[in-house]
C-alpha cells in the first residue's frame, strides 16, 4: 500500500511562516505530480500548489508570491513553504500525489490524512 504522511502544521500569527512536508512511501513505481490542497470549514477542497516531476509548478492565485512548492531530491517528498500567512489561509492542508504503485496498471491519486494550519493572533 501507499501512504502519504504530512508534517509541519500548527498555529502561527498573521505574517508568519510555516513549512509543510509530505513523504510518500510504499511500493511506488513512479510519481507524476505532487502537491497540496486545502479545505477550510464550510468550503470545498481547493488546489494550493502542485509540482510535476519535471519541475513545473502551478499555484492558486491567492498564494502566488507567498507560497513555494518543491520536490525533494528523491522525488518522493514534497514541501510547501508558506510565508506572509493570512487568517484566510487557515485550513486543513492535504498532500496529494498522482502515482503508480506495484500492481496498479495506471496512475492513481493518493491523499494524505491532512494537517491543520491555523493563522491567528
Amino acid at each position: 500500500q501507499v501512504q502519504l504522511v504530512e508534517s509541519g502544521g500548527g498555529l502561527v500569527q498573521p505574517g508568519g511562516s510555516l513549512r509543510l512536508s509530505c513523504v510518500a512511501s510504499g511500493s511506488i513505481l513512479s510519481i507524476n505530480t505532487m502537491g497540496w490542497y486545502r479545505q477550510a470549514p464550510g468550503k470545498e477542497r481547493e488546489l494550493v500548489a502542485t509540482i510535476v516531476s519535471g519541475g513545473s509548478t502551478n499555484y492558486a492565485d491567492s498564494v502566488k508570491g507567498r507560497f513555494t512548492v518543491s520536490r525533494g531530491n528523491a522525488k518522493d517528498t514534497v514541501s510547501l513553504q508558506m510565508n506572509s500567512l493570512k487568517p484566510e489561509d487557515t485550513a486543513v492542508y492535504y498532500c496529494n500525489a498522482v502515482l503508480k504503485y506495484a500492481g496498479a496498471g495506471r496512475f492513481v491519486v493518493h491523499w494524505g490524512q491532512g494537517t491543520q494550519v491555523t493563522v491567528s493572533s
